[in-house]
């Protein structure tokens, strides 16, 4: 059984940083797409990042150059460093894993999904 476990969420004031895992369990990440997208209350979820089996990265433009995914193979987990943080960055970021060879931007594709994990930005 496949399980994602989101970690590193939290408070932080505008202009900080905070670094989110998602550790993955039963699934090698090597072989999956994973990508991460955050959901803020009242708003739909949005794309955030993806990262290709292969190491393509991709990004929503608003987040390109604040945020980085990348994945440590080893210790089957990706990471979201998230810098220059916003307060309108405020939502529950989700982790997901996907199959597929493209379309990563949708939320449809993924086959697996975390809990989340709160990100709070304050001003």
């Amino acid at each position: 059984q496949v399980q994602l476990v989101e970690s590193g969420g939290g408070l932080v004031q505008a202009g900080g940083s905070l670094r989110l895992s998602c550790a993955a369990s039963g699934r090698a990440l090597n072989r999956y797409a994973m990508g991460w997208f955050r959901q803020a209350p009242g708003k739909e979820r949005e794309f955030v990042a993806a990262i290709s089996w292969s190491g393509a990265r991709y990004y929503t433009d608003s987040m390109k150059g604040r945020f980085t995914i990348s994945r440590d193979n080893a210790k089957n987990t990706v990471y979201l460093q998230m810098n220059s943080l916003k307060p309108e960055d405020t939502a529950v970021y989700y982790c997901a894993s996907s199959f597929a060879s493209g379309g990563y931007t949708q939320h449809t594709v993924y086959d697996y999904w975390g809990q989340g994990t709160q990100v709070t930005v304050s001003s």
